[in-house]
């Protein structure tokens, strides 16, 4: 009986990841073109995230006791999963091709070992170095550190901090989905997902206000188009796609998702967001890498993919404190879904 409810919860959220993988791959061949269009990166974000807000407000209404009880988490990802990972990320695709900042945003797996290893000081196993070698080796080949680093360094390194901040977001998904303590002493019962996205969309939105200035943006673009590797494709149509699907419904499956595997599991499916965005770059945008490039790619995919299937060993001892929930959580996860096969 727990076997087959751990089957299907596991199946459950196995689909749900691949469903946000999805959604957050077609981000950034919808964002790029209105960015060429003349809208500025900043201001893009800033329409993807105050329109998934502004959708959103029904949601934060009914979960309203989340900022009493859950006010630090609300903060973090606000700060880190929606307004430092989009901004990094759309601010990198202007400077260097889709496929190649999602490939070096996708050494997040990796981080998430680092975190295990360093912050929750838990051992992890030596595949898992050997992914993060990987990982790290076929990023060298998709930006060809021997052509003396053919891509703009700033883009690779806003690359790089879309990375750190995703791993905020699997880290916060996680353990936003465990039991709390209220300001009297009191159990909370973990926060409804959509509450902390909605949350979260709204913390980014204020954040990236400031940060945007978005009173500033020629709004005239909008009513315009962008040319799509020499197609025209109504601007208003591209933001809908990014606001909708690229963050309502990529946020919202890849939160649920989260808690139903584990940080690990969810980031070894997130990968094929990079695969996704790759494909859908080369087909819409006609951005074509190298075969070196390519495999470099492929690399990087199967690093991160053994990097974050490794299960971590057993802590030796005490856990430290702070990391001892989430340490935990992610284990009887990660049990709970080697047992249902």
């Amino acid at each position: 009986m727990h076997a087959s409810r751990g089957t299907q919860r596991r199946s459950a959220g196995l689909g749900l990841a691949l469903l946000s993988a999805f959604a957050f791959g077609g981000s950034g061949v919808a964002a790029k073109p209105l960015i060429e269009a003349g809208l500025d990166p900043l201001h893009v974000v800033w329409l993807r995230v105050a329109g998934a807000a502004l959708i959103m407000l029904p949601v934060a209404w009914r979960h309203r006791n989340l900022v009493r009880e859950r006010p630090a988490l609300l903060a973090g990802f606000g700060l880190f999963a929606v307004a430092g990972v989009q901004a990094c990320y759309f601010a990198a695709i202007s400077r260097i091709p889709v496929g190649v900042a999602l490939l070096v945003e996708y050494l997040a797996p990796a981080l998430v070992l680092g975190w295990v290893r360093f912050v929750q000081r838990r051992p992890v196993t030596r595949a898992a170095a050997v992914g993060v070698v990987l990982a790290v080796g076929g990023l060298a080949c998709v930006v060809e550190v021997w052509a003396g680093l053919g891509f703009d360094a700033l883009g690779l390194l806003l690359a790089l901090g879309a990375a750190c901040c995703q791993v905020g977001y699997f880290v916060l998904s996680d353990h936003g989905g465990q039991e709390g303590k209220g300001s009297d002493g009191r159990r909370v019962e973990p926060p409804h997902p959509l509450g902390v996205i909605a949350y979260g969309l709204i913390v980014g939105a204020l954040v990236l206000t400031v940060v945007a200035r978005p009173w500033g943006m020629d709004w005239s673009l909008l009513g315009g188009s962008a040319g799509m590797d020499g197609d025209v494709v109504p601007a208003w149509v591209l933001l809908g796609w990014i606001v909708l699907v690229a963050t309502v419904l990529a946020y919202g499956s890849g939160v649920v998702s989260v808690r139903m595997l584990s940080p690990q599991v969810a980031g070894v499916v997130a990968c094929l967001e990079a695969v996704i965005a790759t494909v859908l770059a080369w087909v819409l945008l006609g951005e074509h890498l190298s075969a070196p490039q390519l495999i470099g790619g492929f690399v990087v995919l199967t690093g991160a993919f053994i990097a974050q299937s490794a299960t971590p060993k057993p802590p030796a001892g005490p856990v430290a404190a702070g990391g001892g929930a989430a340490a935990g959580a992610a284990e009887s996860e990660l049990s709970a879904g080697r047992a249902s096969h």
